[in-house]
């Protein structure tokens, strides 16, 4: 007896066993070197923390924000900001700017702002 997910594990399986040399190629030739790739994969998983993801749409627009009002914002403590921002600026999402004791937060350049908008246009789709 063949289950659904017997099913599904079949669907994604070629129906032919022929490699195509030419597309494997060519998918080797893009291959990203070890530090791009991991650098890639950290940012993608900071953006799938729905916190920082929620900072991150916050400062869109080229809004800046403190500390004190993204904790507002988000109705949690700054100290669990702080803590979220510090991943974000190490991965160069967000960046600071000191006006006098005031650290205020914007998104570090339009390359995060535009991958807001190519993801959130794809999950609208």
């Amino acid at each position: 007896m063949t289950t659904i997910q017997d099913r599904s594990r079949t669907e994604d399986l070629c129906g032919a066993r022929i490699i195509h040399h030419d597309q494997v190629a060519r998918a080797r030739e893009q291959v990203l070197v070890p530090a791009e790739l991991e650098g890639l994969a950290s940012m993608f998983k900071a953006l799938g923390d729905p916190t920082r993801l929620r900072i991150v749409m916050a400062l869109a627009d080229g809004i800046e924000m403190c500390v004190c009002d993204l904790a507002a914002f988000l109705e949690v403590s700054e100290s669990a900001v702080s803590h979220q921002l510090r991943r974000l600026k190490d991965l160069h999402l967000v960046r600071r700017r000191r006006q006098g004791q005031c650290l205020y937060y914007a998104l570090d350049d339009d390359h995060v702002a535009g991958l807001l908008q190519i993801g959130l246009a794809h999950v609208r789709e």
